[in-house]
């Protein structure tokens, strides 16, 4: 039995997301996301909330569950008895980003892989930066964000 984490700090969850999650669902037996926080981010939602936004995004995938997650990730994957890390990729400026981390992961925890899988093109140009902006202007994002967090989104931006 394969089980990978798929981490990230998914302020919000998009369909990008959305995409890796239910094609790693396919490919692995269980998925653990893994919501972090991101010390480099000022988070738009709190930890508790979106961690409820993705396992609701989430509910209907077969062998996908949702956690918190905290300190060092390949110290997080080897506690939770994960062989894989996913990491989602949109573009090359992804990869070179990514690359660097996988190897140091590589290095810390040898027993535990790096899967990258390429976000599906429809969806590429999507991040959580342009979801927030984009709902800050009140702009129709329910093409782009599971439901969900498309209502957390109007709620949280309603009168501003």
């Amino acid at each position: 039995m394969t089980r990978a984490i798929y981490p990230g700090s998914f302020d919000p969850m998009h369909n990008g997301h959305l995409d890796v999650v239910t094609r790693a669902s396919r490919v692995f037996d269980e998925v653990i996301v893994a919501v972090f926080a991101n010390a480099g981010k000022k988070p738009l939602f709190d930890a508790a909330e979106r961690v409820r936004l993705v396992r609701e995004s989430t509910a209907e995938l077969p062998g996908v569950t949702v956690e918190m997650g905290s300190g060092l990730l390949v110290n997080y994957a080897g506690q939770a008895g994960a062989q894989v890390i996913i990491r989602g990729l949109r573009a090359v400026l992804d990869f070179d980003y990514e690359f660097q981390f996988a190897l140091m992961n590589k290095k810390m925890a040898p027993d535990i892989e790096t899967v990258f899988m390429l976000t599906g093109e429809n969806h590429a140009y999507l991040s959580s930066t342009l979801i927030k902006e984009l709902a800050g202007y009140h702009a129709d994002i329910s093409q782009l964000v599971p439901a969900p967090v498309a209502e957390a989104l109007a709620l949280q931006y309603r009168g501003k």
